[in-house]
């Protein structure tokens, strides 16, 4: 196992959000976003539909003919949490795909429990979004609850079909010990009633950050969280992690991904994946939280690079 470490940026600005600020981000009144500036604007939109019937919306960015990363976002998030990955020179090299996992962002939100309990489900999502892109061999990134997703993909569809996975501040195991001080407010953010939704969702996002983000950052990641249902958020909270021993059985490589000063899901957890798959190694980025990639792209993007084409050459 080869363990990376390195200081994080300067520090950024100190911001809050009212619930004022997000209400309106809620309803669509908001002001525009500013965007992070792309070195390739090249956006294809596309959807996709799993066996039980799911819409999902997708996306491709980059080279069409570079080695191939599929990127999948936590709990409560969106593809637009790749921004600094789609939008940085990683699209001059690499095919990168992206979608809103069921529930989220501009796929369809079922709310029958069923269409989140079963892990079966969350595999056939991203084989079909493997197919729909025509993916030959991809890298898998999961962040959060991401990974997760990759888990289960593993387990219904083995790892024949991907080079390799990057597990980012990832859940690999249900463990008390491995959650951070955020979890009670990812708890309440179930919550139907608006305002206590609101505010546990604020809190969330300011725990998942080491340092807080400029305004115009936070509100776009508060709008596209509270895209979310509540009941999305219950039954996705609600079902167990049950893996057994897959991750013993993965046969490609692996990097872990994770920050020292991760709130959300503590760098035991990032410690304890990188301790049990094979073939794996791990970045531990000090002074960063559970947002890595966005925290410090650089530094993420020069090593997912590196870690893509490692795995493409065996």
């Amino acid at each position: 196992m080869v363990i990376r470490a390195a200081s994080s940026a300067a520090s950024l600005p100190v911001v809050g959000a009212s619930l004022v600020t997000v209400a309106f981000l809620v309803l669509g009144s908001a002001p525009a976003i500013a965007q992070p500036q792309a070195t390739s604007p090249e956006i294809k939109a596309f959807t996709v539909r799993t066996p039980d019937g799911v819409m999902i919306s997708a996306q491709e960015w980059g080279n069409p003919s570079g080695s191939e990363i599929l990127l999948i976002h936590g709990l409560s998030q969106s593809h637009l949490s790749w921004l600094r990955q789609v939008k940085s020179d990683l699209a001059k090299s690499f095919r990168m795909i992206t979608y809103d996992i069921r529930g989220h962002g501009g796929s369809d939100k079922p709310l029958d429990p069923a269409y989140y309990k079963d892990q079966k489900r969350w595999a056939d999502e991203v084989q079909a979004v493997i197919e729909g892109a025509k993916l030959k061999k991809p890298v898998l990134v999961g962040w959060s609850y991401g990974g997760r997703i990759i888990v289960e993909y593993l387990m219904h569809y083995s790892d024949g079909s991907i080079a390799g996975i990057n597990f980012v501040a990832a859940v690999t195991k249900s463990a008390p010990e491995f959650l951070g001080p955020a979890t009670p407010a990812v708890r309440k953010m179930v919550s139907e009633n608006l305002a206590e939704n609101i505010e546990n969702t604020l809190s969330f996002l300011k725990f998942s950050t080491a340092k807080a983000l400029p305004a115009e950052e936070f509100e776009m990641m508060v709008a596209y969280n509270m895209v979310v249902p509540a009941k999305v958020r219950l039954h996705m909270l609600a079902r167990p992690t049950l893996y057994g021993g897959t991750l013993k059985k993965i046969n490609v490589p692996v990097l872990v991904t994770h920050g020292t000063e991760d709130r959300v899901i503590l760098i035991a957890m990032g410690r304890y994946t990188a301790s049990v798959v094979p073939n794996g190694q791990a970045s531990f980025y000090e002074s960063v939280g559970h947002m890595p990639f966005w925290e410090e792209p650089a530094r993420f993007n020069r090593e997912l690079a590196e870690f893509v084409m490692m795995s493409n050459k065996r």
